[in-house]
C-alpha cells in the first residue's frame, strides 16, 4: 500500500491495549487521521471508557455505538434459525459478531470521506479474514490495514515499551491482573484461547470461567422456563414479552446460574492451523435446544432434514467469513422460509449444566396424537399399508439378492 495515499483510516478501537497502540502506530506510520469505533455487542464491560482513551490519544472522531439489539436480531437469530453448530460444537459467538462490525467500518468510512479500515487482528488467526471479506464484499475498493502483518511488535514487552516511547497511558493497575487468556466477549458468548489452554491436555482452571458457575456447584433444585416463539425466533421467557437482546441477556444470566454453557474444543481455523478454546455460551445453548424442540412438532419431516443437512455448510461459511456471500444469503432464504410455521412453546428444565426438554406445544403443530397412540386409533391409520409400503422400498435390495450379489 502507498502509505503516502492513506489520510484518515477507521480502526476498530477497543479501548485495550493493542488497538490503543495501533491509534499511534498508525498515525506515525501513515501519517494519517485517526477515526475510532468501539461497539456495544453486550461484551459485559463499559464501552464508554474508550472515549476517554482514544482523546488521550488525539483522536478527533469517535464513534461508541449500542449495537446489542442489531447484534441479537439482525444476526444471532438468523443464525440459530439454522440451528448453526460448527464442527459438532462451536455456537460461533465470535464469528457472528465479525460481519456487524465490518458493516460499521464501512459505513464510518463512507461517512467520513477515510482511504482505509484498520482492525487489530493478529495473522495467525480467523477474524482478519472475517472482518476483510466483510469489508471487500460491502466495499470493494476499500483499503485495509492490519498492523499485526506489518509491525514488528510481536510480544507484550515490545508493546509495553512503544506505549512507554509514544506517551500511551496504560492502566498498570489493571495490567498487573489482566487475565493469561486472550478473551473476546459479546452478547452471544465469551472465549478463551492462549495460556495454559495451548496444551490440549491441560485441564482448564475454574477461576477462567466468568458467566457460569460449574455444574457442581450449581442449585440443587432445577429452574423451569418457557420459551415462545414466532417465526423461529424467541418473542417472550416465561410469557414476558422481550426484546431480541433482552432474551439473550436473560437466558444468559439463568443459564450461567445453572452451569450451562461451557466448552472446551479443538477447532480447525479456516487459515489452517488447528486451535484450542474454551467457550460460555449459557443463553446461546438453551437456545439451540429450545428451537430444535419447536421445530420437531412444526417441520415437515423432510424439511427439517434438508436444514440439517444445510447447517453444516451454512456454519462453515459464518465461520470462515463469508456472512455477506451470495451463498449464504439464498441459504439464509430458504431457512427463513421455513420457519413461518415454527411458532409455539417450549418448557424446558435446567438442571446442573443440562437443558433438559420437558414440553413443547404449538397451533402449528403437526404431531397428530390419533394416529401416533399406542391406543385404539379408530381407523385413523391402517397398520396393513405398511406391507406394500416396505415391499415396494425392498424390491431393489430383494432384486440385487436375487442375483447372488452378497451386501457383506
Amino acid at each position: 500500500m502507498n502509505e503516502s495515499a492513506v489520510k484518515k483510516v477507521v480502526l476498530a478501537y477497543s479501548g485495550g491495549l493493542d488497538t490503543s497502540v495501533i491509534v499511534k502506530w498508525l498515525a506515525e506510520t501513515y501519517g494519517c487521521e485517526v477515526v475510532t469505533f468501539t461497539a456495544d455487542l453486550g461484551q459485559g464491560e463499559e464501552v464508554e471508557p474508550a472515549r476517554a482513551k482514544a482523546q488521550a490519544l488525539g483522536v478527533k472522531e469517535i464513534y461508541i455505538e449500542d449495537l446489542r439489539e442489531t447484534f441479537v436480531r439482525d444476526y444471532v437469530f438468523p443464525m440459530f434459525r439454522a440451528n448453526t453448530v460448527y464442527e459438532g460444537e462451536y455456537l460461533l459467538g465470535t464469528s457472528i459478531a465479525r460481519p456487524l462490525i465490518a458493516r460499521r467500518l464501512v459505513e464510518i468510512a463512507n461517512e467520513t470521506g477515510a482511504d482505509a479500515i484498520a482492525h487489530g487482528a493478529t495473522g495467525k488467526g480467523n477474524d482478519q479474514v472475517r472482518f476483510e471479506l466483510g469489508a471487500y464484499a460491502l466495499k470493494p475498493a476499500v483499503r485495509v490495514i492490519a498492523p499485526w502483518r506489518e509491525w514488528d511488535l510481536n510480544s507484550r514487552e515490545k508493546l509495553m515499551n512503544y506505549c512507554e516511547t509514544h506517551d500511551i497511558p496504560v492502566d498498570y493497575a489493571k495490567n498487573k491482573k489482566k487475565s493469561p487468556y486472550s478473551m473476546d466477549a459479546n452478547l452471544l458468548h465469551i472465549s478463551y484461547e492462549g495460556g495454559v489452554l495451548e496444551d490440549p491436555w491441560g485441564e482448564a482452571e475454574e477461576e477462567m470461567w466468568r458467566w457460569s458457575v460449574s455444574p457442581e456447584a450449581a442449585p440443587d433444585t432445577p429452574t423451569y422456563i418457557d420459551l415462545t416463539f414466532e417465526g423461529g425466533d424467541i418473542v417472550a421467557i416465561d410469557g414476558r414479552p422481550m426484546r431480541p437482546h433482552e432474551v439473550l441477556s436473560h437466558l444468559n444470566k439463568v443459564g450461567g446460574e445453572n452451569g450451562i454453557g461451557r466448552l472446551d474444543i479443538v477447532e480447525n481455523r479456516y487459515v489452517g492451523m488447528k486451535s484450542r478454546g474454551c467457550y460460555e455460551t449459557p443463553g446461546g445453548t438453551i437456545m439451540l435446544r429450545a428451537h430444535r424442540a419447536i421445530e420437531s412438532i412444526t417441520l415437515d419431516r423432510e424439511s427439517a432434514h434438508l436444514k440439517d443437512e444445510l447447517m453444516p455448510r451454512y456454519a462453515e461459511l459464518i465461520y470462515n467469513g463469508y456472512w455477506w456471500s451470495p451463498e449464504r444469503r439464498m441459504l439464509q432464504a430458504a431457512i427463513d422460509q421455513s420457519q413461518h410455521v415454527v411458532n409455539g412453546e417450549v418448557r424446558l428444565k435446567l438442571y446442573k449444566g443440562n437443558v433438559i426438554l420437558v414440553g413443547r406445544q404449538s397451533p402449528d403443530s403437526l404431531f397428530d396424537a390419533s394416529i401416533a397412540t399406542f391406543e385404539d386409533d379408530a381407523g385413523a391409520y391402517d397398520q396393513k399399508d405398511a406391507e406394500g409400503f416396505i415391499k415396494l422400498n425392498a424390491l431393489r435390495l430383494r432384486i440385487a439378492a436375487g442375483k447372488g450379489r452378497t451386501h457383506e
